[in-house]
């Protein structure tokens, strides 16, 4: 499929996490078969670009094209200046977030909050598609939504509508509301009429975890690509599998602990070299936790791992725990609840 200009690999997505979707972790997702990864969100707030934290997520130095950014706020002129600085840093889509139900966010109208007021929407998608999303030089404006504020009022049909009159590209939906947060099951009935209405791109998201689970989601709904978020942490082959189950039918075997362990020690590596010592070996954590999921005596390697003090031991540890996994199997076997 395409987005504007762009042509994309295949029609899986790597959903936009706050400390999660970092420039390593979106580019190890592309190499192990996803086609399209939008950035961590960034703050329209001018008074946040210069910090430490936004300059990292605004980085795509050697990043697989085409280079998606997605920025949040609740102004649309600040939001318009938002996008054109993003896209002179090097942003080659850019997406909205009307779909993030932290209470941060919200509570600064933002995110899933300016669901409730559809003529704000409308303004701040004006505004960003008019600074960047026109001329010669045009950058596509993609959105992403939940299906409505709470459940009595879902109004996902009418914020679509609206996006599409107002210049979005692609619209990516995820199937529950703001109220939902991520509690219950999705639900993608909203998805599909969305779709049956639409005439630009529609994409799913929301408890897609397994290649037959994707291949239901996309026939049920009829969206043109599916965006995978929180089934990707510590599994981020799940995307090949994925590809390979559409392509074929077959469901891939599990992959070898050796293969785990490679995969875990190139993202490690760059995880360290893009963050730092410090800041690298912290966040390094959450990503070790999510590989070693389910794998014998995890949770008591987890306990020790946070004790390390440098990357460097960090690293060994890991390393020496996978070492330890391999002599008990050839193949990553899930054996706890972690």
């Amino acid at each position: 499929m395409k987005i504007g200009p762009h042509q994309l690999a295949n029609q899986l997505f790597v959903a936009p996490m706050a400390g999660v979707t970092d420039r390593p972790f979106r580019q190890l997702c592309k190499k192990l078969g996803a086609g399209y990864a939008v950035s961590e969100m960034i703050a329209s707030n001018a008074l946040l670009w210069n910090s430490e934290k936004t300059q990292r997520r605004a980085n795509h130095q050697g990043e697989f094209k085409p280079i998606a950014v997605q920025i949040a706020g609740a102004d649309p002129a600040m939001m318009a200046a938002a996008a054109k600085l993003n896209v002179d840093h090097g942003a080659q889509i850019i997406d909205i977030n009307m779909g993030c139900p932290a209470k941060k966010v919200c509570n600064v109208a933002a995110g899933s909050a300016l669901l409730r007021d559809e003529p704000l929407v409308q303004q701040i998608i004006e505004a960003v598609v008019k600074a960047v999303g026109v001329g010669p030089d045009a950058v596509p404006v993609t959105l992403k939504i939940r299906t409505g504020w709470d459940r009595e009022h879902k109004n996902a049909l009418a914020v679509a509508k609206l996006a599409e009159q107002s210049g979005i590209s692609m619209l990516t939906i995820h199937g529950r509301t703001r109220a939902d947060l991520y509690h219950g099951a999705a639900e993608y009935e909203t998805i599909q009429a969305v779709k049956n209405s639409a005439r630009i791109p529609v994409v799913a998201n929301g408890d897609i975890t397994t290649p037959e689970k994707a291949a239901q989601v996309l026939k049920l709904t009829g969206a043109d690509a599916i965006m995978i978020g929180r089934a990707a942490q510590g599994r981020p082959w799940i995307f090949r599998e994925i590809a390979h189950y559409l392509a074929t039918g077959e469901t891939l075997p599990t992959p070898e602990i050796a293969e785990i362990q490679d995969i875990m020690n190139e993202h490690l590596l760059d995880h360290y070299a893009f963050y730092g010592e410090y800041i690298g070996l912290r966040t390094a954590r959450k990503h070790i936790g999510w590989y070693c999921k389910g794998l014998r005596n995890s949770h008591h390697f987890r306990q020790k791992m946070n004790t390390a003090d440098d990357c460097k031991t960090q690293l060994q540890m890991v390393n020496d725990f996978f070492d330890e996994m391999k002599s008990h199997s050839d193949r990553l076997l899930f054996l706890e609840a972690a």
